[in-house]
């Protein structure tokens, strides 16, 4: 184990940790709700530092990211741990788990870095559980890459502190947030969290200039309702988001979600037709095998600019620009 960042030492011999907004008061021998932050000794200490659980390459576009280096690959690992709780979670045998009850390799953030060199990958992704829980690992990770040329992506629920976030902007490229609902009372009750410090990631990540890209889970008679879709899409058109893409993906049955039933693909179609209204200028739809959900339009004269069909990616020249009618088209796309 390292120890750990970003917390305070009780007079109790407990310590609070000032990573997340949970503030987790750990008595001596506890974890936190991340279940990968330990306290030993009254000090804080983090078990995910080091222990690699998942460790694969991916094309960029299943992070998802449409709009950050099209066709691209790169090399994605993840530790054990959550922040969240989330009831629908696909990734629960490793986010709900202890770095000690799942198998791992020890790969120190230089290793990260030669690995993703040694094949070829230009970019990093945390990714698979919640790499801001084992922030200082992220953080060493994407710097040592960063050094080597390579760019970072960050996989999140963005339910961070501000302090510990700034720590680990300078190294960041890319991230996708997921935003599970625009709703508190819907991340209280399914992920045991709250909406407005993933808002306040959000507002931080694109003040710093780092490129953003939104996804939200539909599930049905949860989060799917079109108003809660509207004031999401109101939010982020708002506070200056119009111009990122947002990803609205297909629920299917997980975890403690098994008796739902997948998202109606008609659902998926009428949410983007919301976000459009509201002003989102590239909305796409996830997780469903529909004609069009993935391509990348000009939002002015609607050519078509990026065809995808799920990874495969035909971008024809594309380079920022339209060639119709030459509307910038935000994004990293050379």
């Amino acid at each position: 184990m390292k120890e750990a960042e970003y917390y305070v030492c009780l007079p109790d011999g407990g310590v609070e940790c000032r990573l997340c907004p949970h503030g987790c008061r750990i008595r001596e021998g506890r974890s936190g709700l991340c279940r990968s932050r330990m306290n030993r000794d009254g000090r804080l200490w983090t078990a995910a530092y080091g222990e690699v659980c998942a460790l694969q390459m991916d094309p960029v576009e299943k992070k998802p990211l449409l709009h950050f280096h099209p066709g691209g690959h790169c090399l994605s690992l993840a530790a054990a741990g959550c922040n969240l709780s989330c009831l629908n979670c696909q990734n629960w045998g490793l986010s709900q788990a202890a770095p000690a009850d799942v198998d791992s390799r020890r790969l120190l953030p230089e290793e990260v870095a030669g690995l993703a060199v040694a094949h070829g990958c230009p970019m990093v992704a945390y990714t698979y559980t919640e790499p801001l829980t084992y922030l200082e690992y992220t953080r060493d990770c994407a710097k040592a890459c960063r050094e080597a040329g390579l760019k970072n992506i960050l996989v999140t629920a963005g339910y961070v502190n501000p302090a510990p976030l700034a720590d680990l902007l300078p190294w960041l490229d890319a991230v996708n947030i997921d935003v599970k609902a625009f709703s508190d009372e819907v991340y209280q009750t399914v992920c045991r969290a709250r909406l407005s410090p993933v808002l306040s990631t959000l507002e931080q990540l694109r003040e710093a200039g780092v490129w953003l890209e939104v996804t939200n889970l539909l599930i049905p008679g949860v989060n799917d309702g079109r108003e809660m879709v509207a004031r999401l899409c109101e939010w982020l058109v708002g506070h200056g988001f119009s111009d990122y893409p947002l990803h609205f993906s297909r629920f299917f049955p997980q975890h403690r979600m098994m008796s739902l039933e997948p998202t109606p693909v008609s659902r998926l179609v009428e949410a983007r037709g919301v976000a459009r209204d509201c002003g989102m200028k590239f909305v796409y739809l996830g997780n469903v095998d529909l004609p069009g959900a993935l391509d990348t339009c000009c939002p002015h004269c609607g050519t078509v600019l990026v065809h995808r069909r799920g990874y495969s990616v035909e971008t024809k020249g594309f380079r920022g620009a339209c060639p119709t009618c030459g509307e910038r088209i935000a994004g990293f796309f050379a």
